[in-house]
């Protein structure tokens, strides 16, 4: 085997016959490599046993990654049947736990190993003639034919990793040394630790070079980057045996919330690579166990890196943690790191060009520091998230998206199995915080709190429905229905002050911001919480992100941006509140205009609102209510209904109620105007209505 991996390829060129070699040795090197690692397993019993109970046992593993292709490039159109649509079925997904204590108990007719070499046999000879025959123009972006080829060759490179920490975990007996394999045989006294001044300045973040990218990558992110300190070393197995020694894993006050939990499930007191034999520590590498390497990196999960970080920030009285991502990337800058080069070894333990494992944390020097990059994986404190502009592949919409829950942090730098698309710096890979990986920290000291940005998707049905509604995109030519109703009232309030306006029913806020171009201050008010959390999220956050029913159970991903919608400039003038439109507390009053858009009809007692809402009002003042008058009585007793029913033989519509209630405070300007409305429910189902609109003068 070659002593150099390939590297993920660029997708620029002018050639594009040469191209078209380099990817087919690329994939025909990562499929070579893949099933290498499989010979490390001993026996065929060896891929039917579960390493932990977490996952699945190896064999679904070996299958996944051949199957990803199959469905992927079926998807794609690419290949016109399946192999073994049966194998395609169970390998398809399960590779992600949901949850440190969420036991799989399903039980599978896993097939036998001969017949998944064979599968995998079949389906590389079909890869490789389409690879052959495929026609090629370059550059290739995610819109290209050959984008699920590449697809899938990254993602064997991922499970190169995913599936090696499993054999890691497996009973020694089960594995077996193998030289394309073979670790680090280096090691000595490991050293002092100690703190290294990176000075603030400016990240950008977003994928830039035209080689392979997953969707989380895309899209634009900067900030400005307090400066910090941070450890010249990745923690080391020794350095991290003093947390181990002062009894760390057994004292709550070193773990969040999360971690004690998995502490407690677990039941660890030290790192699960680590083993006593004899009474001397040892390390567990792939194939074989071996004296404790002090000098190595340690391995641990998320919730043991923040304890240990909160336990030597008790010791030295520092603000010890993880970096963040933006300081990662500072770091990566102020080191002077550069990408691995395409035709030599990488200046760190990355992409399989030394060993198969660890190695000393001082062996590879970047600027001050060592293993910026390469080793082991470095925990973060950043839950992945979403950059600006971020968009789904539709041939893998669930790469990335599942993990946007808060749940998930990111990891960054790659470690000695790392390679293809996980050895840039552009990569974004994100685990649950109980997942072990080659990973391990590098812990920094900075006063400035870890910033947290927003990763969630909304994903109930109505709040997503109208976050649309507000800020999505229009359907057939009918125009924003909250925007229309501002230029409405702007328009009728003329020459009129423009102090305050309250958006009553505010729902997911988009009329208030609107409103904020003309007025001085404008208060939302919403009965719903949810519906005041997506206005507060969006001037808090200038962003909302949220799923909308497709078909069935398929969804698709949406965002929508304050500034892209021209009123970042006016957030600061509006301010949201729950509160029920009945029973409004004292303080909100002296308004100039209330609009009261889509809400007596769905209030318990409209005529109470009516009578009393003169009393929010400035004299002069504007009152607009918009209703499609859809008069129901889950929402209002019969009794308060304005309209809608018949009194002494003779039809009552709403705008007569409305007249005869506000009568006595107010006129009415002008003659009631019809304004549509379309709301999304499927992509294949929008309800569209009409809602009458009257303004109305406080006199």
């Amino acid at each position: 085997m070659s002593d150099l991996f390939p590297r993920t390829p660029l997708l620029t060129g002018t050639d594009p016959e040469a191209k078209r070699a380099e990817i087919r040795a690329y994939f025909h090197a990562t499929l070579d490599r893949y099933e290498s690692l499989f010979e490390v397993l001993s026996c065929d019993e060896a891929y039917y046993k579960k390493s932990i109970t977490l996952r699945h046992p190896l064999i679904f593993y070996f299958g996944h990654t051949a199957t990803f292709f199959v469905n992927k490039l079926v998807l794609a159109g690419l290949l016109k049947s399946r192999i073994n649509q049966r194998l395609e079925s169970m390998f398809a997904i399960g590779v992600d736990e949901m949850s440190w204590d969420d036991l799989d108990e399903k039980n599978y007719d896993w097939p036998t190993v001969d017949e998944v070499r064979q599968y995998r046999k079949t389906m590389r000879e079909q890869v490789d003639k389409l690879i052959a025959t495929l026609p090629l123009a370059l550059p290739i972006d995610w819109d290209s034919s050959w984008w699920p080829i590449l697809m899938g060759i990254e993602h064997e490179r991922i499970h190169l990793e995913t599936s090696s920490v499993l054999m890691r975990q497996h009973q020694l007996h089960y594995v077996q040394p193998h030289p394309d394999w073979a670790p680090c045989r280096e090691t000595g006294a490991a050293p002092q630790n100690a703190l290294v001044p990176v000075s603030g300045g400016h990240v950008v973040l977003g994928k830039t070079d035209p080689t392979y990218g997953w969707d989380n990558e895309y899209g634009h992110h900067e900030a400005d980057v307090h400066g910090f300190a941070a450890a010249r070393h990745l923690v080391s197995n020794r350095e991290f045996l003093a947390f181990v020694e002062a009894g760390g894993y057994g004292q709550q006050r070193y773990w969040l919330e999360e971690g004690w939990g998995w502490q407690q499930f677990a039941k660890a007191d030290h790192p699960t690579f680590w083993g006593k034999r004899n009474g001397e520590w040892h390390l567990r590498l792939l194939a074989e166990e071996i004296p404790m390497p002090w000098d190595w990196p340690v391995e641990v999960n998320y919730h043991e890196a923040k304890a240990f970080c909160n336990w030597k920030a008790e010791q030295t009285g520092q603000p010890v943690r993880l970096p963040t991502e933006d300081e990662w990337y500072r770091l990566y800058e102020v080191a002077g790191v550069a990408e691995v080069p395409a035709h030599s070894k990488a200046a760190a333990n990355l992409q399989l060009d030394y060993w198969a494992s660890s190695c000393p944390v001082n062996r590879f020097k970047h600027g001050e520091f060592y293993d910026v990059v390469g080793n082991v994986w470095q925990w973060t404190e950043t839950p992945i998230y979403p950059f600006e502009g971020f968009r789904v592949h539709p041939l893998y919409d669930d790469f990335t998206t599942p993990t946007f829950d808060d749940r998930h942090n990111l990891i960054k730098g790659g470690s000695w199995v790392a390679c293809g698309n996980e050895a840039i710096k552009a990569s974004r890979y994100a685990f649950r915080r109980h997942f072990f990986q080659h990973a391990g920290f590098r812990y920094v000291v900075s006063e400035a709190p870890a910033s947290q940005p927003t990763s969630r998707y909304e994903t109930d049905k109505m709040s997503s429905e109208y976050a649309e509604f507000h800020y999505g995109q229009q359907y057939y030519g009918v125009a924003n229905f909250p925007q229309a109703l501002a230029q409405i009232a702007v328009a009728a309030m003329g020459s009129k002050p423009a102090r305050r306006a309250l958006d009553l029913g505010c729902a997911a806020g988009r009329a208030a911001f609107e409103l904020a171009r003309h007025f001085d201050h404008v208060t939302g008010i919403d009965f719903s919480a949810r519906f005041v959390g997506l206005g507060t999220q969006m001037k808090e956050q200038g962003v909302l992100r949220y799923t909308l029913s497709d078909e069935g159970e398929l969804v698709s991903y949406h965002e929508a941006r304050l500034a892209e919608l021209g009123l970042d400039g006016v957030k600061e003038k509006v301010e949201f509140w729950q509160g029920d439109a009945c029973n409004l507390k004292p303080q909100f009053t002296g308004y100039d205009l209330i609009l009261a858009a889509n809400l007596i009809d769905r209030l318990y007692s409209p005529r109470k609102f009516l009578g009393n809402v003169h009393e929010r009002l400035n004299h002069g003042g504007l009152l607009m209510i918009t209703s499609p008058y859809t008069w129901l009585e889950e929402h209002t007793p019969k009794e308060e209904w304005l309209g809608g029913f018949k009194r002494d033989g003779e039809n009552v519509t709403t705008l007569d109620g409305l007249k005869e209630v506000l009568g006595a405070h107010f006129r009415l300007v002008g003659e009631p105007v019809k304004v549509p409305f379309v709301i999304r429910e499927t992509q294949h189902k929008f309800q569209h209505t009409l809602s009458e609109v009257t303004v109305w003068e406080r006199v």
